[in-house]
């Protein structure tokens, strides 16, 4: 009988590159992952790893194995999720994690709407950009992670995952109070292309920024760079640029800037992803928890189809 940990391990060795890498995503030694792939190597009596520079690949054999893998987990998934509804008093814990805006407005409020209901329900949260969060998920050390459809996240066929949609919202330009654009109506991203810009770098609000400005016939000037929204509102306010906002961020207190919805063709948007295991959708925790995600999204964006 083959241990579907085995096959778990392989699966994240090809996606990490490495021994090491993927044993730290399982909090393992990485002489204990070498040892299991070298057993599942034996039960199988085919080579499933090969040196290639500093890392490792998989061999032919290894591939094909994974393409029974994936279908083998997800079968796992459906079987434990079978099992939880058969259990009474499940109370968890349920796992979720999200970039910033998505726990903030969406994860914390869902958690706090089941906890409400169930104050004996464990649940854990965890904030983490769209890579970390799959990884996590990959690693089996998330159940619901809400992701952005960037570069970073898995592609719709990807055999390891199920994905859905959430919600879209727009983006709108933030502005200091009393800055020219603060007062128009019918504001486009192009009026914007003379200002001075402020964004996250290296994430996907960077990303987006340059995206949609590009859409629009401008490369931004990118003057200042920040690493959280907290800090993005005080250059805004203090008269140092301007940015792209979504709705989930909502607006800080104190902070003298100005939201100005965008009009025109091309409005930016984005949209925000529940992802799970593939399988695991029917697991009645992580269906209450996706039903409490979708109940949480607020007014301002446009709910996806459950």
């Amino acid at each position: 009988m083959i241990d579907l940990r085995r096959l778990h391990m392989l699966r994240l060795v090809h996606q990490y590159g490495t021994v090491t890498a993927a044993a730290e995503a399982m909090h393992l030694t990485p002489s204990a992952v070498s040892h299991h792939l070298r057993e599942l190597a034996r039960e199988l009596r085919v080579p499933l790893l090969e040196p290639q520079g500093r890392k490792v690949r998989l061999t032919p054999a290894a591939h094909l194995l994974i393409g029974h893998a994936d279908g083998l987990l997800a079968r796992w998934e459906e079987a434990l999720a079978d099992l939880a509804s058969h259990r009474a008093g499940e109370v968890g814990p349920l796992r979720m994690c999200g970039f910033t805006t998505a726990v903030s407005g969406l994860v914390a409020p869902a958690a706090g709407a089941l906890l409400r209901d169930d104050p004996d329900l464990a649940i854990e949260v965890r904030e983490c950009d769209t890579d970390e969060a799959v990884g996590l998920l990959a690693a089996g050390e998330t159940d619901i992670a809400v992701i952005e459809p960037t570069p970073d996240a898995p592609p719709p066929g990807d055999p390891r995952f199920d994905r859905e949609p959430l919600l879209e919202e727009a983006l709108d330009l933030i502005v200091p109070a009393g800055h020219p654009l603060a007062l128009r109506t019918g504001v486009q991203m192009e009026d914007a292309a003379g200002e001075p810009w402020i964004s996250v770098h290296g994430c996907a609000h960077h990303q987006q920024v340059m995206a949609y400005c590009g859409a629009a016939g401008f490369t931004p000037r990118i003057a200042h760079h920040a690493t959280t929204w907290s800090v993005i509102w005080a250059l805004v306010a203090n008269g140092l640029g301007v940015s792209l906002v979504p709705r989930l961020a909502g607006d800080p207190a104190g902070q003298q800037v100005v939201r100005v919805p965008l009009g025109g063709d091309g409005i930016p948007k984005r949209r925000v992803l529940t992802c799970v295991r593939r399988g695991g959708r029917a697991h009645p925790l992580i269906a209450r928890g996706l039903r409490a995600l979708r109940e949480a999204v607020p007014t301002p964006c446009l709910p996806a189809a459950a």
